[in-house]
C-alpha cells in the first residue's frame, strides 16, 4: 500500500506542477500588456486557482497517510532487526575468535597421544578428553579443511536476506488517468448514463417584420458508461505470513494495487468496448495521420499543431494536453538543427532556436512544454499500433472534457475462505467507469508509419 501511495503522490505532485503552469498562463497576456485580468480571465485564473488550492489538499492528505505508513515500516524494521541479532529464540549469539595454535601431540611437544587415550579410557581424565578431541578436530583440518562449502563448514556460513530492501517488480503508473477528470463512483448502479443534446435549436435573421422567426426543435439522446470491476488475487500459505520477518501481505497487496494502476491506466486508453471506449478508441476522434519513411521532428511538428486546432474547431474549446509514449519524447529531446543544436532543451537554457521546452527528466508524467501544451510521458500507451504492428501514438486532447469515475480501492485479507489448507487469500479491486465520448472533437490522435521505433 506505501507503494501504491507514493505513486498517488508522485501523480498528484505531477498535476499540481501542470495546474501552476496553467494558472501562470492565465496571467501572461495581462502581463504582457500590462493590464488587469478582464472577466473571462479572472474567471479561469478563479478556477486554476481552486483547483491548485484543492490539488494542495490531496497532496496534504496523502503525505499525512505515507508519513504514517512509513513509521509502520520503520517500526517493522526495527522488529526485524532484533530479530536477526537475537535469534527467534530469544538467544544471543557469542562470536568465537579462532586463533592459531600448535598442534596438540606434535613431535617434541610435551603430550602423549597413547597415554592421553588410556586416561580418557581408563579414568575419563577431562584434559586427556579435551586434548584427543581437538587432536580429532586438527585431523579433519589438514584431510579435507573447512571452507564456505556445504559439507565442509558451510553451513556455519549462512546467507544474509536482506529482507526490508526487497525490490518491487518495476511498474508503470497511471499517468494518462490522472490527467481525465475524476469523479467518485456513485453507489448502487452498473452503468452511468448522461443526457445529450444530439442536434440544437437555431437562429436566423427575419426575412422582413412581422414575420415567422426561425424555428428548429432540439432533439436529444445519451451516453452511457458501464461500470467495470478491475480485481486481482493471490493466494499465500499462513506459514509464510507467521514465519516471514516482513510482512509479506503488505508486500503483495502493494503489487497488486501497483499492477491496478497499470490496468486502470490501459483500460483509459485503449479499452476498445461499447460504452467503456479509451480514449484511443472513441469514434468520430480527430485522426491525424503521419506517414513518412524517414520521419524528423520538423514533419511531426505541424500535425501536433493540426492536431491542437482540430480540437479548437470541433470542440470549440481549447485542449490542454499532450500524451505520448517516453520514446517519442527522447526522439524529441535528441532532435538537432543544422548547426547541431538541441531543439528540445531545459527551460533554464533560454534557446532562440527552441522547439519545445524540457521540464523534469522523468520516465512517466510531465516533462515539459509543446507548442504551449503540457507534455506528459505514459508507457502504458501501446507501441503495437500500424500495420507492422510497430507504432506509437500522440494523443492531444481537452482532458477535462473526458470524465473517469474511480471508487475506493479495497484491499483485503480473508483466512476464512482457506482455513481448509491453512492459506490466506489477499484481494485487491475497484470500480471503474469512464465516458470518453462525450464530446469525440476534444481527442486528436496522431498515428501512422512516421510513429515507428525511432532511431538515435
Amino acid at each position: 500500500m506505501l507503494a501504491y501511495l507514493r505513486k498517488q503522490m508522485t501523480a498528484a505532485l505531477e498535476a499540481r506542477a501542470a495546474l501552476k503552469t496553467e494558472l501562470d498562463s492565465v496571467l501572461t497576456a495581462p502581463q504582457a500588456e500590462e493590464r488587469g485580468l478582464d472577466d473571462t480571465e479572472s474567471k479561469a485564473f478563479a478556477e486554476k486557482r481552486d483547483a491548485v488550492k484543492a490539488k494542495d489538499a490531496e497532496i496534504e492528505e496523502l503525505s499525512a497517510k505515507i508519513k504514517d505508513l512509513e513509521e509502520d515500516e520503520k517500526r517493522e524494521q526495527r522488529a526485524a532487526q532484533i530479530l536477526a541479532e537475537h535469534g527467534q529464540a530469544g538467544e544471543r549469539r557469542e562470536r568465537v575468535q579462532v586463533v592459531s595454535e600448535p598442534e596438540t601431540y606434535r613431535k617434541g611437544g610435551q603430550t602423549s597421544y597413547f597415554r592421553d587415550l588410556f586416561r580418557a579410557q581408563v579414568n575419563g581424565n577431562r584434559e586427556s578428553v579435551e586434548r584427543l578431541s581437538r587432536n580429532d578436530r586438527e585431523v579433519m583440518e589438514k584431510r579435507a579443511g573447512v571452507t564456505t562449502v556445504d559439507g565442509a563448514g558451510g553451513e556455519f556460513v549462512p546467507p544474509l536476506w536482506m529482507v526490508n530492501d526487497y525490490m518491487a517488480l518495476a511498474r508503470a503508473g497511471r499517468v494518462a488517468a490522472d490527467r481525465l477528470r475524476s469523479m467518485p463512483m456513485p453507489s448502487g448502479t452498473d452503468s452511468i448514463n448522461l443526457p445529450k443534446v444530439a442536434t440544437g435549436t437555431a437562429t436566423a435573421q427575419q426575412t422582413t417584420q412581422n414575420t415567422a422567426v426561425q424555428n428548429t426543435d432540439a432533439t436529444t439522446s445519451s451516453v452511457t458508461a458501464t461500470v467495470v470491476t478491475i480485481a486481482g488475487q493471490q493466494v499465500i500459505s499462513q506459514q509464510a505470513l507467521d514465519q516471514s520477518p516482513i510482512n509479506l501481505d503488505d508486500i503483495l497487496l502493494a503489487d497488486l494495487a501497483a499492477d491496478y494502476a497499470v490496468k486502470l491506466d490501459t483500460f483509459a486508453l485503449s479499452n476498445n468496448a461499447a460504452n467503456k471506449r479509451g480514449l484511443l478508441a472513441v469514434p468520430g476522434l480527430n485522426a491525424i495521420t503521419y506517414t513518412d519513411t524517414t520521419p524528423t521532428v520538423g514533419e511531426l511538428y505541424p500535425k501536433v499543431a493540426d492536431g491542437i486546432q482540430q480540437v479548437h474547431t470541433g470542440r470549440f474549446m481549447p485542449a490542454d494536453t499532450i500524451l505520448m509514449h517516453p520514446r517519442r519524447w527522447a526522439w524529441f529531446t535528441a532532435q538537432l538543427d543544422t548547426a547541431g543544436r538541441p531543439l528540445v532543451v531545459p527551460v533554464a537554457n533560454m534557446p532562440q532556436n527552441v522547439l519545445a521546452a524540457m521540464g523534469d527528466v522523468i520516465s512517466e508524467g510531465f516533462v515539459g512544454t509543446l507548442q504551449g501544451l503540457p507534455v506528459y510521458v505514459d508507457p502504458n500507451i501501446p507501441t503495437n499500433n500500424g500495420a507492422g504492428t510497430n507504432e506509437d501514438q500522440v494523443l492531444i486532447l481537452r482532458a477535462d472534457d473526458v470524465l473517469l469515475f474511480e471508487g475506493t480501492p479495497q484491499a483485503e485479507a480473508f483466512r476464512e475462505t482457506k482455513a481448509d489448507q491453512l492459506s490466506v487469500l489477499l484481494r485487491f479491486y475497484n470500480y471503474a467507469a469512464i465516458h470518453s465520448e462525450r464530446y469525440p472533437k476534444s481527442i486528436s490522435v496522431i498515428s501512422g508509419t512516421g510513429l515507428v521505433p525511432p532511431a538515435f
